[in-house]
């Protein structure tokens, strides 16, 4: 029997949609983190750090405005913390506005950031590029 070309470009459509379907419908990204909802706040924040344009001022991982800190290691920092960053956000500096987030908003962003301190430290400016292209972290 002879497969039409019809009917192999209805089999292709038929698997694309299948495929499709089942790597970008959100309930199937989320049961991924279901073990872990701390990556649905980081996430989450990361949209409320773009949503603000938190990066025309502030750096993360070296790289942003220079305006603001960096704001790598800011979870971690001596004197900083949760109760640092959230006081910042509510009541602003004055090189920084007080952009009125909600306690959902400001909970996500922290998370964000506690993140981005999790995963190390970050200042470009003191890595070791190797021969081959790989950066070493001191």
């Amino acid at each position: 029997m002879k497969l039409k070309p019809v009917n192999i470009f209805l089999f292709m459509c038929l698997a694309f949609i299948v495929f499709s379907s089942t790597i970008y419908i959100k309930p199937y990204i989320l049961n991924k983190y279901k073990k872990n909802p701390q990556l649905i706040e980081s996430s989450e924040g990361r949209l409320v750090w773009q949503k603000y344009n938190c990066q025309s001022c502030h750096q993360l991982y070296g790289l942003g405005g220079y305006l603001g800190p960096d704001l790598t290691n800011v979870y971690s920092a001596p004197g900083k913390g949760e109760l640092f960053i959230n006081a910042m956000l509510k009541t602003g500096t004055p090189k920084m506005p007080v952009y009125h987030l909600s306690e959902i908003e400001q909970t996500r962003l922290i998370a964000f950031l506690k993140t981005a301190d999790a995963s190390g430290s970050a200042d470009p400016r003191n890595f070791t590029t190797l021969y081959n292209g790989m950066i070493l972290a001191k």
